[in-house]
C-alpha cells in the first residue's frame, strides 16, 4: 500500500449500521482493505454488546463507538469508564449534556482505558447532529467542548475548517458525506467525502453509501480512490 493509501484508509471509519455480529463481521473483514476504524454505532451495540467491540478489534480495527452518551454527569462516567475498559479507540457524548457531563464523561474514558492497558483513548462531542438542518447551536456547543477539556468533537463537514483553526491538534470526526449524485437519506449538512476530506477531516464515516451499495467493495473502492484524488491534487 502506497504512503497516499495510507493515508486515506487511516482516515476512513466503516459504519457498522446493522442488526447482528454476524452481518458486521462479514462487512468488516471484506471491507478492511479500505477502512482503518469500525464504528459500532447504537443498532449494532444494543443487539450485541461490547462483543462487537471485541470483534472489531480482533479484526485489527481500532474502534468508534457512536454511543452518543448523554445523562447525568456521574452515570456518563460510568459509562465511558466501561468503554475505555473495552479498548475503544474513540467515543462520542452529547454536548447538549453541557460542560459537567462531558468533564465526566473525559475522566472516566481515560481512566477505564487506563486501568485496562489501553493507549489513551480520544473523548469526543457531539455538536449537531448531521440530520438536523439548523446548526445554530454549533457555536456554543463547540465552547462547551473546549471547556470539557475533550479531544475533539462530531461535526459535519461544513464545520470542520473552523474547528481545526481553533484547535489543530483536535479529531474532527464527520459523518453523513454522500458521494455527488447520492441519496441524502436523511442527512440535511453534508458535503461529499472528497469535500470533508479536503476540508481535514481526521475520520469519515461511510456507512449506508457503502454497506447497503450492491457491491459494497466496488462502492468503497470509488470512494478511496475520489478521496485520494482530492487529498493528492495539487
Amino acid at each position: 500500500m502506497s504512503e497516499l493509501e495510507s493515508l486515506v484508509r487511516d482516515r476512513l471509519a466503516l459504519g457498522l449500521d446493522v442488526p447482528s455480529l454476524d452481518e458486521a463481521t462479514r462487512l468488516a473483514s471484506t471491507l478492511s482493505p479500505w477502512f482503518r476504524v469500525a464504528k459500532v454505532g447504537l443498532e449494532l451495540y444494543v443487539a450485541e454488546g461490547p462483543a462487537a467491540v471485541s470483534a472489531m478489534i480482533e479484526q485489527g480495527y481500532d474502534v468508534f463507538a457512536d454511543l452518543k452518551l448523554h445523562d447525568i454527569p456521574t452515570t456518563v462516567e460510568r459509562a465511558a469508564r466501561a468503554a475505555g475498559r473495552l479498548g475503544v479507540r474513540y467515543l462520542n457524548m452529547h454536548a447538549a449534556g453541557g460542560a459537567d457531563m462531558l468533564r465526566a464523561g473525559v475522566a472516566g474514558l481515560k481512566e477505564g482505558a487506563r486501568d485496562a492497558g489501553h493507549p489513551e483513548p480520544a473523548a469526543l462531542a457531539v455538536t449537531v447532529l448531521t440530520s438536523d438542518p439548523d446548526a445554530s447551536a454549533f457555536e456554543g456547543r463547540l465552547a462547551i467542548a473546549e471547556a470539557a477539556g475533550c479531544d475533539g468533537v462530531v461535526c459535519s463537514a461544513l464545520e470542520v475548517a473552523d474547528v481545526s483553526a481553533r484547535h489543530p491538534e483536535w479529531v474532527t470526526i464527520v459523518p453523513g458525506t454522500r458521494p455527488a449524485g447520492a441519496d441524502h437519506h436523511d442527512q440535511a449538512r453534508t458535503a461529499t467525502p472528497a469535500e470533508a476530506a479536503a476540508r481535514g477531516a481526521t475520520l469519515l464515516v461511510l456507512a449506508r453509501v457503502v454497506t447497503r451499495a450492491a457491491d459494497p467493495a466496488a462502492a468503497a473502492d470509488a470512494i478511496f480512490q475520489e478521496i485520494a484524488g482530492a487529498l493528492s491534487a495539487p
